[in-house]
């Protein structure tokens, strides 16, 4: 392959890489730093070590709605204590689930449910840093079955600590991450 060729392919691929951004960056932020949306807040961390009595093994999630709180055992007589937000009236589920995968930017697809009580959702928001689920996501699952309820961050760090979700269980971007990189695929959740 000579050096012209070369630069053609090349040229081509950054081509290629530029039109992809395109299709998952919101409208106008390729116009320069003037015309882009600031990324999303990661938000302060809300997580602590607290002690925690519990049978439950290490690894396990145990969620506390009454309390907005999401638990992470690490040993026996203890946690990491994460603040987070819960479903609201009417959305509110428990239950033991596990950890059926683990998304880094996901994308989201609201669900047909939430797409008929609010029309204007689009049907995917593409991966990435302007996603509603923010930085990582945990994906519950039933007997194998995805729940469609889902571990995640936000854009919004303010919105933390409310019943304010359909369902889904919401921290900062900054403690999702941590979580993220502390909990296996497989781990168990028990929503109480």
């Amino acid at each position: 392959m000579t050096l012209p060729d070369r630069h053609r392919i090349a040229s081509g691929l950054a081509a290629a890489c530029i039109a992809g951004l395109a299709l998952v960056m919101p409208a106008g932020a390729l116009a320069g730093s003037a015309g882009a949306p600031p990324l999303p807040a990661m938000g302060p961390s809300l997580r602590k070590t607290v002690a925690f009595e519990t049978a439950e093994q290490p690894g396990t999630i145990i969620i506390r709605k009454d309390e907005k709180a999401l638990y992470l055992v690490t040993r026996q007589g203890q946690a990491l204590r994460y603040k987070i937000s819960v479903g609201r009236d009417g959305f509110g589920w428990t239950g033991v689930v596990k950890v059926g995968a683990k998304t880094e930017w996901p994308q989201w697809r609201p669900p047909k449910e939430m797409r008929a009580r609010q029309p204007e959702l689009p049907e995917l928001v593409p991966a990435g840093p302007y996603n509603p689920l923010g930085a990582r996501a945990l994906y519950l699952s039933r007997d194998g079955h995805d729940t469609l309820y889902r571990i995640h961050g936000t854009n919004d760090p303010s919105g933390v600590g409310f019943d304010g979700t359909s369902g889904c269980f919401r921290l900062t971007n900054t403690d999702v991450i941590d979580l993220f990189k502390r909990v296996a695929i497989g781990a168990k959740v028990v929503v109480q």
